[in-house]
């Protein structure tokens, strides 16, 4: 028995991308189903789960505006080609967690983009506004255009809304008031509006309502100075609300449209809402925050709140009634969910704190600059996103954390960490996943406290000092005694000290560990300062690490140098040079990694050390002598990242006859980690420092991987010990790139390891039951086998072995009969011929081509062509031609057209072959007959002619013409 190759292999189990990169979206009123756009795509989204549902595919414009029924039935995208889609979706399948979406009709609305859509509560009717002040309704299923409106300037805000008809028009409505069908007029469609109004706004500052019964404009307010950018409706109010980029926001009484009361907001309001049957509506604008106001009195319900930054500012506001939540959309791509809760025991004239924010969701993280796994199970995920804040969220389920709603999905937001004032760089993680490293463009690091027991994530001790940009952090990963009360509070033990490297070229130790713990509640850090100052390298420090024993660490730098230092001293111990490029990462080995051999030298009990550099390669060092034993070359581009990971686990199977292999597949695994890069090629690549070899690719990104991370960070099991917790991170790697996008990697080299043996035992049994059915003449049994096999040669000797036995001459009578009238020569064969599924014949038909080009193979390939053209109609050959088939390698096979070119090039080339034989024999029967008559001649003349005319008989039996 063969043994299964052991290899490594990863898979992306789980990737983490954006939801909402600007622009346009749209909610339903279940307030689950979220519509948004990813550039010039639209996604639909589940808001409980981050569940991605499905994706409408863009026509190559900017989207303009979203629309999404409330019932989540259509969904309606409008882009700058004027063009306007409407889909029609399926119902939210639970199991599959998905949603099927099917293009109705696209359509040109207007001649010019449109700019806002709105729908009505019954999901019936659209309306469109357009940059050219013309406005359509249109009726969704149908898709016609039911109402033609104008006004002046670019159509900004959209409102449907009813109100009280009087009594013969609500006698009308009352008939008409059913949903029609397609088919169905536009009169008839139109009864039924009575009582439905549309107030549109426009950049002029005005205001238009139009009753679609009557087809006219009943209104038009002229009271705003700017561009009207939302309206409202609220049925027990009866009063349509405008809100303006002119700071005011408005409340119109909706019998006499007049003026009931103008609010001044002070901010450019941007988006407002009423909040159903309460006299209170929310506005957003500039400021950035939700701000709650009550439209009778005329002021703010919610406490003074401090004015947030300009990406900050809120850019939409989603409400439809019953919803327990207003979630608000903010300039820089997030998407916050915030409770109404509160609003429920409002008695007016008091003041309420502002609006809890029970959920945060980051639409687009930009880059993905670095990244660590956190929490005493690693089930959370850090992440610096060019942005000044770390965003914590979720990936995995966890017993370490609160079960709050919606905060145990993938990809959920645990926390924001906020405190720097600049873009985060790099971070780190100490060995209990509890404490958090940071370092900005704004001259600090900070660490931060994470205890998400207690939902608590705070910064702990902000660390200033540095004249530049910090670029590099390093804790020491190496956990304390087990008996020791750091092992067994972490919380209340940071880290023994922490480094940091800057582009002002120093790096400085702080001592952590000394610091006393925070009371609960403080908003105060501790401010220690370093205890050394290091001139370190000639250019900006772009990494650093700290050994496994905490004695050493490592600085790399642009200057193309790494230096290895005491930890305690900050002295330069050693210098690795070799790089012809500067060095983006180092990373020390874990601890009791294996002796390396190579050509190089051989790596000692000191260690060993791996770098990524510019230079596109990753060297691996010794630290006895500094010198570099293997370099890594593959990468297209500059390595950024690299770390160290665990060996891969192969679990036993249940076979005991493969004991001894997987005993030998684990010993040849289990005591060697591996090697993860990342590179500017979009690429991470996973090398043994024990082959010298590329293990494999992994390849999910389409920009530059600029960090890498694992759930045991310093890249040996043992070092990983949770405290707390029984579940841990089913990931065994994750990679952020410049593409927004963070790929979840889990090993499945125990899977494809155990796969392997399962298909090599499989394939011996079958094997032997091939040669078993050989043995016994069962040719109906081998044929199919030896194809289910792809055993080409094999197959050849079945099909030869059996049209010789059925041309035997020394056949019986009765068998010699049966082989005669076989389109084959055999009756077995023709079964086995006649019963093919359209692989197996494609997969013979690519035989035949292959045996026809032979002249010793060729007749054997004849007799089979000339059953299987016999057995199957030409439909079935066409149906062949028109599929598309892949290789093992992702490349197209080769067509059936360019098959039968082929077989039937070969063919004429064998009948002429034939006929030539024919015309030399003629020539031969001449010869003979001029021959004078010798003792026996004759007879033996008579004799060779008949042979020859046999074998012309036997050679013009076996070529078949193929037709046309």
């Amino acid at each position: 028995m063969s043994k299964a190759v052991v290899k490594t292999t990863f898979e992306a189990s789980r990737t983490l991308r954006p939801i909402y990169t600007g622009g346009s979206t749209a909610l339903d009123a279940s307030g689950r189903i979220l519509l948004s756009c990813i550039g010039e795509d639209a996604l639909i989204v589940d808001l409980e789960t981050g569940d991605q549902l499905a994706s409408l595919e863009g026509d190559g414009e900017i989207i303009t505006s979203l629309a999404l029924t409330p019932s989540a039935s259509h969904a309606i995208v409008c882009s700058r080609s004027m063009s306007m889609r409407i889909y029609r979706l399926s119902p939210f399948d639970e199991d599959s967690k998905s949603i099927e979406a099917e293009l109705l009709r696209t359509l040109k609305p207007h001649p010019s983009p449109v700019v806002t859509t709105t729908i009505d509560q019954t999901g019936t009717l659209l309306a469109t506004g357009g940059a050219d002040g013309s406005i359509k309704v249109w009726d969704i299923r149908g898709g016609f255009a039911t109402h033609t409106f104008h006004d002046r300037g670019v159509i900004s805000a959209l409102c449907f809304f009813e109100v009280a008809s009087s009594s013969d028009e609500t006698k009308s409505s009352k008939k008409k008031s059913k949903r029609k069908d397609e088919d169905e007029d536009m009169d008839d469609a139109t009864e039924s509006t009575a009582g439905f109004r549309l107030a549109c706004g426009s950049d002029e500052g005005k205001v238009k309502v139009f009753d679609l019964h009557k087809r006219k404009a009943v209104a038009s307010l002229d009271s705003h100075v700017s561009l009207v950018r939302s309206l409202s409706f609220s049925p027990s109010e009866n009063a349509l609300l405008s809100a303006s980029r002119d700071k005011t926001v408005i409340i119109w009484d909706a019998k006499t449209w007049k003026t009931r009361r103008i609010i001044p907001v002070l901010e450019s309001v941007e988006a407002a809402s009423f909040i159903a049957d309460s006299g209170l509506c929310v506005i957003g604008g500039e400021n950035g925050k939700l701000r709650v106001w009550d439209c009778n009195r005329g002021s703010e319900v919610t406490e003074e709140q401090e004015a947030g930054e300009e990406y900050e500012s809120i850019i939409s506001i989603q409400y439809l009634p019953g919803l327990p939540y207003v979630m608000t959309v903010h300039a820089d791509q997030t998407i916050r969910l915030h409770s109404i809760q509160p609003l429920s025991d409002y008695k007016p004239g008091s003041d309420l704190p502002p609006l809890t924010i029970t959920r945060r969701i980051s639409g687009n993280d930009d880059e993905i600059i670095d990244l660590a796994f956190v929490g005493p199970d690693r089930s959370m995920l850090a992440l610096a996103t060019n942005t000044e804040s770390i965003r914590v969220v979720s990936v995995a389920p966890s017993e370490d954390r609160p079960s709050a709603e919606g905060e145990q999905f993938f990809g959920a937001d645990i926390a924001h960490l906020e405190g720097h004032e600049d873009i985060i760089i790099a971070i780190d993680v100490d060995w209990s996943g509890h404490w958090l490293a940071t370092a900005a463009k704004d001259n600090t690091a900070r660490l931060w406290r994470l205890d998400p027991k207690n939902s608590s994530y705070t910064c702990f001790a902000t660390f200033t000092g540095h004249a530049e940009s910090l670029g590099a952090i390093a804790l020491p990963r190496t956990p304390p005694q087990t008996s020791s009360g750091a092992y067994k509070d972490p919380l209340s033990h940071p880290p023994a000290f922490m480094i940091t490297g800057s582009q002002d070229r120093t790096l400085k130790r702080w001592d952590t560990g000394r610091l006393s713990p925070l009371k609960a509640g403080s908003d105060k850090t501790h401010s220690p300062k370093a205890i050394y100052t290091r001139k370190a390298h000639e250019k900006d420090i772009n990494a650093l690490d700290i050994d496994s024993t905490g004695t050493l660490f490592a600085s790399a730098s642009q200057d193309r140098t790494v230096k290895i230092w005491d930890a305690e001293e900050g002295t330069a111990i050693g210098v690795l040079r070799g790089h012809k490029r500067g060095v983006w990462s180092v990373r020390f080995a874990p601890k009791d990694t294996p002796i390396i051999n190579s050509e190089a030298g051989t790596s000692t009990s000191r260690g060993l050390i791996a770098t990524a550099s510019g230079d596109k390669t990753v060297k691996l060092w010794s630290l006895s002598d500094y010198s570099c034993l293997l370099t890594f070359e593959g990468h297209t581009g500059s390595v950024l990242k690299t770390i160290w990971l665990p060996p891969p686990q192969i679990s036993k199977h249940n076979d005991d006859d493969d004991e001894e292999e997987d005993k030998a597949a684990k010993n040849a695994i289990q005591t060697r980690p591996l090697i993860a890069s990342a590179a500017a090629d979009g690429l991470v690549k996973i090398w043994s420092p024990y082959t010298g070899e590329q293990e494999t690719v992994l390849d999910n990104h389409t920009d530059r991987v600029w960090s890498l991370a694992s759930p045991t960070p310093s890249g040996s099991r043992a070092d990983v010990k949770p405290t707390s917790s029984k579940v841990k991170s089913p990931y065994a790697l994750a990679s952020g790139a410049a593409d927004a996008t963070v790929t979840m990697w889990s090993d499945t080299t125990s899977a494809t390891y155990t796969a392997a043996v399962n298909a090599n035992s499989e394939r011996v049994e079958q094997d032997q039951q091939l040669q078993n059915y050989i043995r016994a003449g069962a040719y109906r049994e081998a044929i199919t086998l030896a194809l289910q096999l792809n055993h080409p040669g094999r197959l050849l000797s079945l099909f030869t072995s059996a049209i010789n036995a059925a041309d035997d001459l020394t056949l019986p009578a009765e068998e010699r009969a049966l082989a005669a009238n076989s389109l084959s020569g055999n009756p077995s064969i023709d079964e086995v011929l006649q019963s093919l599924d359209a692989v197996n014949l494609r997969t013979l038909l690519l035989r035949l081509r292959d045996w026809n080009t032979n002249a010793r193979t060729s007749r054997v390939s004849q007799r089979i062509m000339y059953a299987l053209f016999r057995s199957y109609p030409a439909s079935t050959f066409v149906e062949l031609a028109t599929q598309s088939v892949r290789g093992k390698n992702g490349r197209a096979a080769a067509g059936l057209k360019d098959i039968l070119a082929a077989l039937a090039a070969y063919t004429e080339r064998h009948y002429k072959r034939v006929e030539e034989l024919t015309d030399d024999s003629y020539l031969v029967e001449w010869v003979l007959s001029e021959m004078d008559d010798g003792v026996g001649l004759g007879g033996l003349k008579s004799l060779d002619l008949n042979m020859a005319d046999a074998n012309v008989e036997e050679q013009e039996k076996d070529v078949i013409m193929l037709e046309g």
